[in-house]
């Protein structure tokens, strides 16, 4: 059986290199992301961060797998605690002036089925809120 991963698109009005700099760097990162203060664009870096709802908080444990310059970053993502392995990728699409993300969330199906904060629903809730409002109010605040 094939599971279709979450994919989320947005044109973003700000070119690559503004839009890396917003996923890569620590500093930048907190103000729409989350606070990873150590954080590093290299094959193989491995950071953590909490997040979650008002009720309870998960610890994100992730590893950089994938790191091409101003056009994509992936890594691994899950969760101490619970089952499951998945990966999370930003890619970036030069659109003239402005720039295409494509996030891509692959394997939300090897979470706990039975854990609404799992469900597809919570995913896509959150990466819209994420990257449609955060990071996209972040980076063309500069315009």
């Amino acid at each position: 059986m094939a599971f279709e991963p979450f994919v989320l698109e947005k044109v973003l009005n700000a070119p690559p290199a503004r839009i890396w700099r917003a996923i890569t760097d620590a500093g930048e990162m907190k103000n729409w992301y989350f606070d990873i203060p150590d954080f590093k664009a290299e094959t193989g870096f491995e950071f953590e961060f909490t997040a979650g709802s008002e009720d309870r908080e998960y610890r994100h444990l992730c590893k950089v797998t994938e790191v091409e310059q101003n056009r994509r970053l992936s890594y691994s993502w899950r969760y101490a605690d619970y089952p499951g392995d998945s990966e999370v990728s930003f890619e970036l699409i030069p659109e003239g002036e402005k720039t295409r993300l494509r996030l891509t969330h692959k394997g939300l199906h090897t979470f706990p089925k039975d854990h609404p904060d799992f469900a597809p629903e919570s995913f896509s809730a959150g990466w819209n809120h994420i990257i449609g409002k955060s990071l996209a109010a972040f980076v063309e605040q500069e315009g």
